[in-house]
C-alpha cells in the first residue's frame, strides 16, 4: 500500500479519534501503555517479527552480532574494582557468566596480568536455582567492617529491585536477614544492626514519581511495619532518602528531593533534623570536618556573589553555627567548568572541562590556604578522571584515561600528605595497572573538535572521528543527548568502532545545550520553554557537517537514547530534510502524558508541567508525538525499547511507532523483553540491539543507498 493510500484510508479515522492527543483530547494509541497487556504484547510481537525479518536475518547482521558479543565478553576488558575493606571487588560478565559474577581479589593479585579471583556471588547460578531472570544492580556494604551488604537484584533489569542481606565472610545470603520485596527502594546501613529504608510501605508511601516518600529506621529482628519514621516528604516531591557516614566522623543524613533539581539536606543530631542551609538547587556533601557545596545557580552571601558552577567549602560546625566564610575551590569561566570532584583523605581532585577538553587539578588544604597542582592526563581529546580509592583511610586514587581512539587505561597513584600532616607520605605518580588492547582497527582515523554557530549565534562544539584527510561526503552518524546536565565527552566505544568506524563511517558527538559541557548555565539555558534551543544546536551541527562536506543529508544518520530519544523525535518532526535515518532508543515521545507514566513526574523541573495550560503551550512544541504529520517526508526510523523499562515507559515508543505507521511513514520497531532502561540485560542482548541499530543505519546510509525505507505501515 502506498503512503498516500494509507493516509487516505487510515488517517481520517485516527484524527476522528483524536490523534492530536492535545489537552483533554482522546489518545487513540493509549491502549499500548498497558505494558503487559495481551493486546499490546501481541502488537509488540508482530512489530518485532517484522523488524527481525527485515534486518536481523542477514549475514551482515549475524557477523556484527557475533563480533559485538565477542567484544563485550572479551577477557581483555579492564576488570574495574572498588575497595571494600581489605578486598578489591569487581562485577564481571562474559560468555560463561552472562548474568555475572561478583568477585574479589587482593591488590597484589590485581596487579598481575591474570589475577586470581574469589567468587562471592554467582548471579547466573542464583537465577537458575530460583528460576528468576536476576540482573545485578549493586550492593550497599556496611562500613567500616564490610562484613555485610545489602544486595540489590532486579528482575529483567528494571529499576525496581529486591533487597537481600548478604554475608561477605560466608559468601551467602543471611537467613532471616534484612529483606525487601520488589520496589524502587533506597537502603543504607545506619549501624551494625540498623538500616535506613525507603520503599513501598503501602498506599501513600511513594511519591507521584514512583520513588519512596518516607524514610524509616529499621532495627534487626523487628517487622518492617514497626520501623520508626525518620522523615516524610510530600507526595509531589521526587523522593526521600537517608544515609549514614559510619567512618571517623559518624553522621546521619536525610535528603528530601523537592524536584529533580531542588532539594533539602538534613543532618540528624540527637534525634533532631538540622537543615544544612544551602540553596535548594545546590549539591551538598559533607566529608570529615568540611562542608562542600557545588552551586548550579548564583548565590549571594552578604555582598559576595558566588557564580553558578562554583565549588565552595567551609568548616561544617562553623557553618551550622551561622558562619558563611567560604573558600572557593573552583570558579567557572565561560569555557571552563567543573565536571566532578573526588575527595581523598587529605585532598580534593577536580576534573575540569576546558572547551570540553579534560584537565585535572589537585587541591591540598594547609595553614596558608589551598595549594593546587595539575595531574597528568591523556592526549588532548582523551577523557581523564581521577577517583579516590578509599577516601576514609588514604590518599590513593585511580586514574582512568580513554578516548574515541584510545583504549582504556587504569592507573593507580598516591597523593602526598598535606603540609601539616602528622605522617609524611610522598606523592607517587600514577602507575599503570591495567590496559585494554585495541578492540577495533583505528588505523588512519583521527579525532578533531569543531565549533559552529547555532540559530541564535551560540557557539556549539562537537567532536568528529573519521579518516585523516577524509576526501568528501560519506555515511555519518551524529549522536546527541542535550539534557539533565549530562556531558558527552570522549570515550572508547568499541562497538561504534567495530560497527561504524571500521566500515568507513564518520562518527560525530554534539555538545548541545541542556548538557553539562559548560557547567550548569549550559544546562539551564535549555530548560522548559527553552528546550528547543537544544534542538537548534543539534540541527546547527548537522548543517555544519553538510556545509563542511563531511556528509550529505541522505547520508546523515542520528542516534540518541532516553532524553536523547526525545531529541531524535524532535529532529524527525522539525528537520527531516537534514536526515537520512533516525535511531531512537528507550525514548520519550509523548510529552502530554510523560509525567503520568512511571518516573516521568520527576522530570517536570526539566521539561515543565503539561497540566498547566501555560506550560503545555510550550511543551506541545517539543512533543514529537503531537508534531508528526502525514504530509511530511520523513527518513526511515528505528525505535527500540524494553518491556522492563520502568523509568521511561515503553508506551512512548509503542505509541509513536503506531502513529507513524498509521500516518504512512517508514518506521521499524524492536522491544526487548528484558533490559530496563539500559535496553538490554546481558551481553548477548546488547550485541543484538547494537547489531540491529548498525544494520539499520548501514542499510539506509550506505554508499549504495540501500532500500528506500523500513518495514513501514501496517
Amino acid at each position: 500500500m502506498t503512503k498516500s493510500k494509507i493516509a487516505s484510508t487510515v488517517l481520517p479515522a485516527v484524527l476522528a479519534a483524536g490523534a492530536g492527543a492535545d489537552m483533554g483530547e482522546e489518545d487513540p494509541w493509549r491502549w499500548l501503555e498497558d505494558v503487559g497487556g495481551e493486546a499490546p504484547l501481541a502488537w509488540v510481537e508482530q512489530r518485532n517479527a517484522r523488524t527481525v525479518e527485515a534486518y536481523a536475518e542477514s549475514e551482515a547482521f549475524a557477523a556484527s552480532r557475533e563480533r559485538f558479543k565477542g567484544i563485550l565478553d572479551s577477557d581483555d576488558r579492564i576488570p574495574y574494582v572498588s575497595k571494600l575493606g581489605d578486598g578489591w571487588y569487581n562485577f564481571w560478565r562474559d560468555e560463561e557468566h552472562p548474568r555475572g559474577l561478583w568477585r574479589r581479589t587482593t591488590l597484589e593479585e590485581y596487579r598481575k596480568e591474570s589475577p586470581a579471583w574469589e567468587t562471592v556471588l554467582d548471579v547466573d547460578a542464583l537465577a537458575e536455582t530460583e528460576g528468576e531472570n536476576w540482573v545485578w544492580k549493586g550492593a550497599e556494604c556496611r562500613r567500616p567492617d564490610y562484613e555485610r551488604c545489602l544486595v540489590l537484584l532486579s528482575r529483567g533489569g528494571a529499576d525496581a529491585v529486591v533487597v537481600r542481606e548478604f554475608d561477605l565472610v560466608e559468601k551467602a545470603f543471611v537467613e532471616d536477614g534484612f529483606s525487601l520485596p520488589e520496589a524502587k527502594s533506597g537502603v543504607d546501613w545506619a549501624g551494625p544492626d540498623t538500616i535506613f529504608v525507603g520503599t513501598d510501605f503501602g498506599p501513600g508511601s511513594m511519591t507521584e514519581s514512583g520513588y519512596p516518600r518516607i524514610a524509616k529506621v529499621w532495627e534487626r529482628g523487628t517487622p518492617l511495619e514497626d520501623a520508626a519514621v525518620l522523615f516524610e516528604g510530600a507526595a509531589e516531591d521526587v523522593s526521600v532518602s537517608a544515609w549514614a557516614d559510619l567512618g571517623e566522623y559518624p553522621r546521619e543524613f536525610v535528603r528530601r528531593g523537592i524536584d529533580f533539581w531542588n532539594g533539602e539536606t538534613y543532618l540528624r543530631r540527637d534525634g533532631d533534623l538540622v537543615r544544612i542551609d544551602a540553596p535548594t538547587s545546590a549539591n551538598v556533601s559533607v566529608f570529615r570536618e568540611r562542608l562542600f557545596i557545588r552551586l548550579t545557580q548564583d548565590w549571594t552571601v552578604g555582598e559576595e556573589v558566588h557564580a553558578a558552577g562554583s565549588f565552595l567549602t567551609a568548616d561544617l560546625e562553623a557553618f551550622l553555627a551561622g558562619s558563611r566564610a567560604f573558600e572557593t575551590l573552583f570558579a567557572p569561566t565561560p569555557t571552563l567548568s567543573l565536571e566532578s570532584a573526588s575527595l581523598t583523605r587529605g585532598h580534593v581532585i577536580l576534573t575540569l572541562l576546558d572547551n570540553v577538553v579534560y584537565r585535572l587539578e589537585v587541591l591540598t588544604g594547609g595553614p596558608d590556604g589551598w595549594v593546587r597542582h595539575s595531574l597528568p592526563a591523556g592526549d588532548t581529546y582523551d577523557s581523564a578522571y581521577a577517583l579516590a580509592v578509599d577516601r576514609e583511610s588514604s590518599d590513593e586514587y585511580f586514574l582512568h584515561v580513554n578516548g574515541y581512539l584510545t583504549p582504556p587505561t587504569l592507573a593507580y597513584g598516591t597523593l602526598g600528605a598535606a603540609p601539616d600532616a602528622e605522617v609524611a607520605v610522598p606523592e607517587q605518580p600514577p602507575a599503570v595497572l591495567k590496559t585494554t588492547p585495541a578492540l577495533f582497527d583505528a588505523s588512519g582515523l583521527e579525532v578533531t573538535q569543531h565549533f559552529t554557530a547555532s540559530a541564535d549565534g551560540t557557539r556549539v562544539p562537537y567532536f568528529q572521528v573519521r579518516p585523516a584527510g577524509g576526501d568528501g561526503p560519506g555515511p555519518t552518524l551524529l549522536y546527541g543527548y542535550g539534557g539533565f546536565e549530562i556531558s558527552l565527552t570522549p570515550g572508547y566505544q568499541a562497538l561504534t568502532g567495530a560497527g561504524w568506524l571500521e566500515r568507513g563511517g564518520t562518527y560525530v558527538v554534539a555538545n548541545i545545550r541542556g548538557g553539562g559541557e559548560f557547567g550548569p548555565s549550559w544546562h539551564r539555558s535549555a530548560l522548559k520553554e527553552n528546550r528547543p534551543l537544544a534542538y537548534q544546536d543539534f540541527a546547527a551541527v548537522a548543517e555544519d557537517l553538510v556545509r563542511r562536506e563531511v556528509t550529505t543529508p541522505r547520508q546523515l544518520g542520528i542516534m540518541g537514547g532516553s532524553n536523547g530519544g526525545l531529541l531524535m523525535g524532535n529532529m524527525l518532526a522539525r528537520r527531516p530534510e537534514l536526515l537520512g535515518a533516525v535511531v531512537a532508543q528507550v525514548p520519550l515521545f509523548d510529552m502530554r502524558r510523560y509525567h503520568e507514566l512511571l518516573a516521568g513526574a520527576s522530570w517536570m523541573a526539566e521539561y515543565g508541567d503539561p497540566d498547566v495550560a501555560e506550560e503545555w503551550a510550550f511543551i506541545r512544541g517539543f512533543s514529537p508525538y503531537h508534531n508528526v504529520e502525514a504530509e511530511a517526508e520523513y527518513p526511515p526510523v528505528l525505535v527500540t525499547t524494553s518491556t522492563r523499562d520502568d523509568r521511561v515507559h515503553p508506551g512512548h515508543a509503542r505509541k509513536m511507532v503506531a502513529k507513524l505507521a498509521a500516518l504512512g511513514h517508514d518506521v521499524d520497531y524492536y522491544e526487548n523483553v528484558e533490559g530496563g532502561h539500559a535496553g538490554a540485560a546481558d551481553n548477548a542482548q546488547s550485541a543484538f540491539m547494537w547489531a540491529l541499530a548498525y544494520e539499520f543505519l548501514w542499510r539506509h546510509l550506505g554508499a549504495e543507498g540501500g532500500p528506500p525505507g523500513g518495514v513501514g505501515a501496517e
